[in-house]
């Protein structure tokens, strides 16, 4: 059986709490390896609902090993509350069935502080950050000052680092006007917290190897979506962290063979959160119905998604730098009811046809979208289980976006609930 690897194949939000809940049942391991508590998904098992940020998906069935690897940054606070959030809906969360990398990064106070003073002085050109911290978090751990879980553990060493991580963020407060930050607050609300977090640190990369080597099948959760990596997506309206496949083996500390087969999650639609480009945006009534049908609000920050047609250009480049094996299609039942249905399949930027998103956030700006109408379709597909109850120009909707994108559609999603799913081909069947 082979190991997943699950990301998302648009800006996020498409859906990958649901598929990975979903895949878990036949996964031993699951593992985050990227991304902070910026990233939301919601489950929906037997009609209740379940809003995870940090804590893998896997956490909500009994008996599932969850690893929060160390390409995650991790506010330990938020951690903690959100293991409080669900043990009031009946999930018990302990270090038995949760792993925190050791080596992973902290996310503290100083940083969400900063987060949002920085993001306000952007002024009309802000990049739609949540606010959370994870930008500042990730800077320092390149800047080779970040506060790692295992610092927690050294209470000795631990007030020189954070006297070194606020002579530089205390530097920037002062320049922006703030208020800096208190040396001894902070060495006291981490005091506090080590207690509590440090039963869950373990040696992350060891554990795994393990597991792997004990025939254990292992699933891995991406955050967000490729077109929001740093590297490849629409910079600088990105996240802080790669979000395509590679990251898996990079941000969990196993090797790159142990990721096997790649799954890549995509709506039958397309939106995203905060500022950046979006050629198939729908800024009219259209984008409206999709939002209010999709119940598109931000999972973590409640803000509308912008909603528009399917991009076909963006999914297929996802598709090629994360080396997606098959597509997980989602929401299809959002698509109900439309006389005719778009899907940008290239876009005209400078008098000439593009196959694919330019890196020049100018080019992103302007390209115009090149569109296919497809005919619509009538009945409801809400909750079909099968092929047969799909109507005939949803299969054909579907069957041209595989031609499009380049990859197969092996799993269909058409309701949040768990069951109301379609398979093609189990990504775990070697």
């Amino acid at each position: 059986m082979a190991n997943v690897a699950v990301i998302g194949a648009q800006w996020g939000d498409e859906g990958k709490g649901k598929i990975v809940d979903w895949l878990s049942s036949r996964a031993d391991v699951v593992v985050r390896f990227q991304g902070g508590h910026n990233a939301g998904h919601t489950l929906v098992i037997d009609g209740t609902e379940y809003r995870l940020s940090l804590l893998p998906s896997g956490v909500v069935r009994p008996g599932k090993l969850s690893v929060i690897g160390n390409g995650v940054v991790v506010d330990p606070w938020a951690l903690l509350r959100e293991i409080e959030g669900i043990a009031s809906k009946g999930v018990t969360v302990t270090p038995a069935g949760l792993l925190v990398a050791e080596n992973a990064s902290l996310i503290l106070p100083i940083h969400s502080a900063l987060d949002r003073i920085r993001e306000e002085a952007r002024g009309l050109r802000k990049i739609g950050t949540t606010g959370r911290g994870i930008g500042p978090a990730y800077e320092d751990k390149v800047g080779r000052r970040s506060i790692r879980l295992c610092d927690l553990a050294d209470p000795d060493s631990l007030g020189d680092k954070v006297a070194d991580l606020l002579f530089h963020h205390n530097a920037l407060l002062r320049g922006m006007g703030a208020p800096e930050a208190s040396h001894a607050d902070l060495m006291a609300a981490l005091h506090e917290i080590a207690p509590k977090i440090l039963p869950f640190a373990g040696v992350a990369w060891l554990r795994l190897d393990e597991w792997r080597r004990a025939g254990k099948r292992i699933l891995f959760e991406g955050a967000q979506g490729a077109m929001l990596d740093i590297d490849h997506g629409t910079y600088p309206f990105v996240t802080s962290s790669n979000t395509v496949a590679s990251q898996a083996a990079t941000g969990s500390g196993i090797g790159p063979d142990a990721v096997g087969r790649v799954l890549g999650i995509s709506k039958a639609y397309c939106t995203r959160v905060g500022g950046g480009p979006f050629p198939s945006e729908q800024n009219n009534d259209i984008g409206k119905l999709i939002g209010e049908r999709g119940r598109e609000f931000g999972t973590v920050t409640g803000r509308p998604r912008r909603c528009g047609w399917f991009d076909a250009v963006l999914v297929r480049q996802a598709i090629k730098v994360s080396g997606i094996n098959g597509i997980a299609l989602t929401k299809l039942d959002v698509m109900d009811g439309f006389k005719e249905i778009k899907v940008c399949t290239g876009y005209r930027y400078q008098g000439q046809e593009l196959s694919y998103l330019p890196s020049s956030p100018s080019a992103q700006a302007a390209v115009e979208p090149i569109y296919e109408t497809f005919e619509g379709w009538g009945e409801s597909t809400r909750g079909a289980r099968s092929w047969g109850q799909l109507p005939a120009t949803a299969i054909k909707y579907i069957r041209r976006i595989e031609e499009l994108i380049g990859a197969p559609v092996t799993l269909l999603s058409t309701s949040p609930e768990r069951d109301d799913t379609i398979l093609m081909q189990d990504p775990f069947a070697d």
